[in-house]
Formats: structure tokens, C-alpha cells, sequence
């Protein structure tokens, strides 16, 4: 059978890293001073394996939450002679500075640094130790490493004390000693983000070779610096950058430019307009290129041919039928063009292979993949797009679809606008229409996502849509893998005592989901996080407004699953007040059958202990129990489970029945009574994983009446769904029990007739 899109396995060398990571004391390492971790002094890692293990440890700790990160990681790279880094990609805060420092010796080629604003200035110190090695150099969104912490000068000190580390860098302590003097083999450098206060001139003077540069939302107070790398210059990103026509001039005497981005986001306000005139000026001049980003531009005057005159048939890219005018000056077609929150996406013909724009689902899709990484207010803008799509439409490239949504959660774990429209759109995205094109890896890798999301955010859109989305996996089975996870983050969801109406009845409706069906050890582990407590504190607030919604009966029904034979939860149920509940629910609920159903299903697990019975063996549950034999509430169900609730009771005889009122026999003539006016060919709702609890009523002659019952609930259940109970009644002995029955003088001629 062909494997399903997305069902790829891991490389050998991906699945070694991760196992490597996830048990460094029993793979390469050892507890040394301190409990230190230091590395095998018979190990020696060439760079191919150490990028990869820094670049997974990165990955895991931003996307695992059961990964646990540690202190002393980055120094196990700090001895070149038994470790090799060459290109390294850090993100976020948890870098510090002394994460840099401990790998100073290393010869690194490509250092990226994607918003780490933990670092500071001492950090630009350890950058001058890669400064004849480095060819590539990210600092993108790093906002403080330009500024010292505390006014401290710049110094790169091996005793700095934990406490200094974790002070934040002073906004007010600029750097203003470094510069990129010395980095000579540096070609590729990215400052996207650069603070205002930096001198953008000053810093990058000495860089003679660089061939790319990334100056992204960066304030030039001058242009005239960018001529000293006209004939060296191959791709130039000014996004967000405040241009001028002499910007522009500029840039079109550097001829050797293959990828230009003078992209804005269209909501920042620019004196700046981009017309057909300046937009041709830079076609013509810029005669290698390959690929333009012009998103985000208003066109003050028509960059278009009119509608009417545009060439008939199907969409082309070739540059002389082009619908944009500026662009029939090419000489071939792009290979990208970034039309993105422009009208100019809107147009038949376009001369680029690859294009951003909001017109239809690749374009969107491209503008996901190409600006998710340094864009995320570009990215959330086209995944709600995405969102609409395949809510409205049809997504028709949904492995592409499904696969960038993940990387930009993945991406930007910490940027709520992205959490938002993602896990909106991964709700239409795995729902029933596209399930079947999913592969179990695939929707393994949504459940990953959707559960960071709502371990970061407590926000109410997030929990809900990440809820939401949860509902359209098979529960239990889907979710096994991230069991006990889901289970405590959904507790988490219901601690609060107001919580938003929807997310809550959402949330129960996993919990019950997630407990229905699954084995005893998961029900026990489930129960010792508090579900019990917490579903009957819902029902207690529920009582208190005096209100039945799906949101109570959830919960009755979750206690019913998470009880099945599993006494401890039974334990837990009565000590937390369980059984006052019950009473006041039907006090207070008294028409509600499948309240009553559910209840009485909760109490019949209880039942079932018998260590616990006791508990259930006083004159006001007896007396309840035996009224609620002549409920008609949902059929026979709610009869049938006070019945057997009942019959586990007398079941124990009556040395046990220390009551005078209400008197077993009483009670015992009830329950036959209700058995024989129930129809036996009742289709029911109820769902049996195992029949021990009831045929261990079977062979015995202290309460016929619990055996009617028992062999009665057996001759229903089989004659109905004879394909689902007769082989658990095989399987579980039950026919030799049953035959028990009708050697016994003490059994009763009706159940005899029913157990033959």
C-alpha cells in the first residue's frame, strides 16, 4: 500500500541526534564536577554530527515540552579538539551569553542568532573570537546585544555571577566600541532589527566582501555607504526601510543585485510611493535579476494594462505579455516576485514562477513559506487567508498547506497572532473532508503543535480553537501517544472556577472522551492528576447556578468512564463529596434522564467495590435507589443501573444490612418487580468492556435477585449485539458460570430459563 503524503520516516541520522539528546548521560556524556555534564574524553564528533546536535537541541527544547533543556549544553562544544561547530542556528531568549562563550574556540562558518534578546553586549565580544572563520552572520530581532547590562563596559568575564546573567541589558548602555573591523571572510550578514540608536554606516564600513545583506525594519540616516558594494552586491533586503528615489538610484547602479526586497508592511505610513516610472527604473537597471519583493506598496499611478487588453487564453509568465507593464522589461521570467498586499497580485499575467500575493491558494501558500521565519505579521495575515480558504473553499494543496501552518507555530511558539490564526486554520485543516490524505505522522505532528499552543497561551481564542481542532482526532486512540499531556493540560483548562462557557463544555467532552474506552493504568494515572476533584467541582458550580447544560452531564458521564473497575477512582469520588452531589443533582434535577443515567452508571462502578459498598449502605441512598426503580428516565437505563447498583448491595447478605427500614426484603422484591417489566430485546446505551463484575454474580444463592439481574443483563446484551458480547461472554468463562446457575436449587425457575 502507497505510504500517505507526509509519512516520510526520519533519516537514521535525525532519529541517533534526537535519542542522543533525549539520554546524553547514558550515550556521550557523564556527571562530572558538580554534577557538571562534560562529555566522554573517548569521544570525538566531526561538525556534521555537533550542527546537528545543537540545531535539534534547539529545535526540541522550543517544541517539546517533555524535553528538558540543559544548563551546561553548549559547553560540551567547547574543546575544538573533541567537537566541531561549523554552522549553528540559535532562537529565542533561552540563548545567553555564556551559551556564545562556551563555544568561543570553535572555527564557525554560519552563526544565525533569530530573536535572542537575552544577549548582550558581552556577546559581541565572543563574536570578534569567529571573525576569520565566519562567512555568515545573522542577528536578526536580537534587539539588546548592542547594549551592556547594568552600564557594565563590554567584557567577556569567566566569573560572571548567575545573577548579572539574568539581568536584563540596559536599553540606555549603547556599545559603541564594536564594528565588524576584522571579519573579512564575511559575505552573507542579516542586522534585520537593528536599534535606531546604532550607527548602520559606522558598523558595517569595514565589511570590503559582503555579497548579501539583510537591513530589514533599520533606520538609514544615509544611502551613500550601500555604493561600496555595487559590484559585489548580490542580494539586498531594505523591508520596512524608509525608501527614497535616491535609495532607489543607488541601488540601480549596482548591477550585480540578483534578489532585491524593498518590501513594507502596507499599515506602516510612508512618505515613500511606488510608481510605474520607479518600479521600471529598477527592472531596466537591475538587469541579473532574478528575484523582487514589492509587497506592500500602494501603485500611485496604473502599473496595469487594462482589463480588456489583457492577452486572451491561459495565464503566462512570459515578460511580454505581462499584465504589469514595469515588468515587460524583463528579459526572462522571475524566478519569485513578492506581491503581497498589493492589487497587483490580482492580474492574469505575471512573469515569476514563484508569487506571493492573496489572489488565490499558492500564491497565499508562498507567502506562508517565504515570510514566516523574519515576517510573522506577514505570515498571520496570509494563514488567515489560508483559514478562510479551506473554511470557505477547498484546500487543494493540503500537505503544503498543513506542513507550513506547523512550521509557523513551531516558528513563533511565542507570538500570539500566529497561535491564533494557526490553530484556527489547523481546525478546517484536519477536519473530516481531509482526513483520509493524512498520514498517522502528519496529524501526530498537528496534536504537537496544537498542545505547545495551549501549554503557552491561557488565552481564551487559542484554548478554544486548539480545543476545537483536538475534537477532530479519534479519542482515545490518536491521543495516546500524548496521554497523560493532554489529560493534565485539559485539567488545566477547567481549574478555574469561571471559565468561558464554550471552552469548558469543549474540554469536558474530551476529558469524558479521553477516559472512555481506554485501559485501567491510564483511567488510575488520570485520576491521580485530580480529575475526579476537578469534574466534581464543575458540577458543584453547575449546582450553584443551578443550571443542567451538556457541561454537568459531561461530567457525570466522565465519572462514570473514569470509575469503570478502577477502584481508586471510586475511593476518590466518595471522598470528595461525590455522593452529597448525586443527591442534591437529583433533588434539584429531578426530570433529567440522562443526568440520571449517568449518575447511576458512576454509582454502579462504585458498587462494584466492594470494599466501598458500606459507604452506599445507609437508609437514604438505600431509599433513593429503590424509588429510582420505577424511573422510566431513558428506557430501562436508569432502572437497570439502580437495579444493579442494588444487586452488588444485597449481594453482600444480609449479616451486612444492619438497617430496619427500608427492609432488604422490600428492597429485594422491588428489584424484581422492576427487572420483569423491563423489555429483554431493549436496545441499550450502555457499552461493556468486561462482564466480570456482572457474572461474579452468577454462581451464588445469597440474593437470587442480584443473579436474575446479572443473567437477565447477559441474555439482553448477547440476543441484541450477539456480534459484539457473545465472544466476551466466552472469552470471560461465562458459560460455565452459567451453567452453574441452573444446577443450583436456590436459583430462581426465570432465571434458570434465561440462563439456558
Amino acid at each position: 500500500m502507497a505510504a500517505k503524503a507526509g509519512d516520510n520516516p526520519d533519516s537514521l541520522m535525525t532519529v541517533a541526534t534526537v535519542f542522543c539528546l533525549r539520554n546524553l548521560r547514558k550515550t556521550m556524556c557523564y556527571q562530572g564536577f558538580r554534577s557538571k555534564l562534560s562529555l566522554r574524553s573517548d569521544i570525538f564528533l566531526p561538525s556534521e554530527i555537533c550542527d546537528k546536535l545543537v540545531n535539534t537541541y534547539m529545535e526540541l527544547v522550543h517544541t517539546d515540552s517533555n524535553f528538558e533543556p540543559e544548563e551546561s549544553f553548549f559547553q560540551l562544544f567547547s574543546d575544538p579538539r573533541s567537537t566541531r561547530l561549523t554552522r549553528v542556528q540559535l532562537r529565542e531568549d533561552f540563548v545567553r551569553d555564556r551559551d556564545l562563550e562556551a563555544i568561543q574556540k570553535q572555527d564557525l562558518i554560519e552563526l544565525h542568532l533569530t530573536y535572542c534578546n537575552s544577549l548582550s553586549s558581552r556577546s559581541l565580544k565572543t563574536l570578534t573570537c569567529f571573525r576569520e572563520t565566519l562567512v555568515s552572520l545573522c542577528l536578526f530581532g536580537c534587539s539588546h546585544i548592542f547594549y551592556r547590562k547594568g552600564g557594565a563596559p563590554l567584557a567577556c568575564n569567566e566569573d560572571t555571577e548567575d545573577e548579572d546573567e539574568e539581568s536584563p541589558a540596559s536599553r540606555q548602555a549603547l556599545e559603541t566600541d564594536f564594528n565588524f573591523q576584522g571579519f573579512n571572510r564575511l559575505r552573507l550578514l542579516n542586522l534585520g532589527g537593528l536599534p535606531d540608536e546604532v550607527d548602520a554606516e559606522s558598523l558595517l564600513k569595514p565589511l570590503k566582501a559582503l555579497t548579501s545583506l539583510d537591513l530589514s525594519n533599520v533606520q538609514l540616516l544615509g544611502t551613500s555607504f550601500l555604493t561600496q558594494w555595487k559590484d559585489r552586491l548580490a542580494s539586498l533586503v531594505l523591508y520596512n526601510v524608509d525608501l527614497s528615489e535616491e535609495l532607489v538610484r543607488g541601488m540601480g547602479s549596482s548591477c550585480v543585485i540578483i534578489h532585491l526586497d524593498v518590501s513594507r508592511e502596507s499599515r506602516r505610513t510612508s512618505k515613500f510611493k511606488m510608481t510605474r516610472k520607479i518600479l521600471t527604473a529598477i527592472v531596466q537597471r537591475l538587469v541579473n535579476l532574478v528575484s523582487l519583493d514589492v509587497s506592500g506598496h500602494i501603485m500611485l499611478d496604473n502599473c496595469t494594462v487594462p482589463h480588456f487588453e489583457e492577452a486572451m487564453g491561459r495565464p503566462s509568465i512570459e515578460p511580454c505579455k505581462s499584465s504589469i507593464y514595469p515588468l515587460q522589461e524583463l528579459k526572462r521570467p522571475l524566478q519569485f516576485l513578492g506581491l503581497y498586499d498589493t492589487t497587483l497580485c490580482n492580474v492574469t499575467h505575471i512573469p515569476a514562477y514563484k508569487v506571493t500575493g492573496s489572489k488565490n491558494e499558492d500564491q497565499v501558500l508562498n507567502a506562508i513559506e517565504v515570510y514566516t521565519e523574519f515576517r510573522p505579521e506577514l505570515a498571520h495575515r496570509a494563514i488567515n487567508q489560508l483559514f478562510d480558504i479551506a473554511r470557505i473553499q477547498h484546500c487543494s494543496q493540503l500537505l503544503r498547506a498543513l506542513q507550513l501552518v506547523i512550521a509557523a507555530l513551531k516558528c513563533h511558539k511565542y507570538d500570539k497572532s500566529i497561535q491564533v490564526t494557526g490553530s484556527a486554520a489547523l481546525f478546517y485543516l484536519t477536519n473530516t473532508e481531509y482526513r483520509s490524505d493524512q498520514s498517522v505522522r502528519l496529524r501526530r505532528e498537528v496534536i504537537q503543535v496544537v498542545l505547545n499552543g495551549m501549554e503557552q497561551y491561557q488565552e481564551v481564542t487559542v484554548q478554544r480553537n486548539c480545543c476545537l481542532t483536538l475534537c477532530n482526532f479519534s479519542i482515545p486512540e490518536e491521543l495516546e501517544f500524548q496521554y497523560s499531556r493532554v489529560n493534565q493540560l485539559l485539567l488545566k483548562i477547567l481549574e478555574p472556577a469561571r471559565q468561558d462557557e464554550s471552552i469548558q463544555r469543549i474540554a469536558v467532552h474530551l476529558c469524558n472522551a479521553l477516559v472512555c474506552q481506554v485501559d485501567n493504568h491510564h483511567k488510575e494515572a488520570v485520576g491521580k492528576m485530580g480529575f475526579v476533584k476537578t469534574m466534581l467541582n464543575l458540577i458543584q458550580k453547575k449546582l450553584q447556578d443551578r443550571m443542567c447544560d451538556q457541561v454537568m452531564e459531561f461530567s457525570w458521564s466522565a465519572l462514570w468512564n473514569i470509575t469503570d473497575e478502577t477502584p481508586d477512582n471510586c475511593q476518590m469520588f466518595l471522598n470528595c463529596r461525590g455522593m452529597s452531589l448525586f443527591l442534591e443533582c437529583l433533588q434539584e434535577f429531578p426530570d433529567k434522564q440522562e443526568l440520571h443515567r449517568n449518575m447511576l452508571g458512576l454509582l454502579g462502578n462504585v458498587a462494584e467495590v466492594k470494599a466501598l459498598r458500606p459507604q452506599l449502605l445507609t437508609p437514604q441512598f438505600i431509599s433513593v435507589f429503590s424509588n429510582l426503580l420505577d424511573s422510566k428516565a431513558d428506557g430501562i437505563e436508569v432502572s437497570y443501573n439502580a437495579c444493579g447498583v442494588l444487586s452488588h448491595i444485597v449481594f453482600d447478605g444480609p449479616e451486612v444490612w444492619s438497617m430496619e427500614e427500608p427492609l432488604r426484603d422490600t428492597v429485594m422484591d422491588k428489584m424484581w418487580a422492576a427487572i420483569r417489566s423491563w423489555d429483554v430485546s431493549s436496545r441499550r446505551n450502555i457499552n461493556y468492556r468486561s462482564f466480570e463484575p456482572i457474572l461474579r454474580l452468577l454462581p451464588q444463592s445469597i440474593s437470587p435477585v442480584s443473579q436474575h439481574w446479572a443473567t437477565w443483563a447477559l441474555f439482553n446484551l448477547v440476543s441484541v449485539y450477539p456480534s459484539k458480547y457473545c465472544p466476551l461472554l466466552i472469552k470471560e468463562g461465562g458459560i460455565t458460570l452459567l451453567e452453574k446457575v441452573l444446577e443450583l436449587e436456590s436459583s430462581h425457575p426465570e432465571t434458570k430459563d434465561m440462563a439456558r
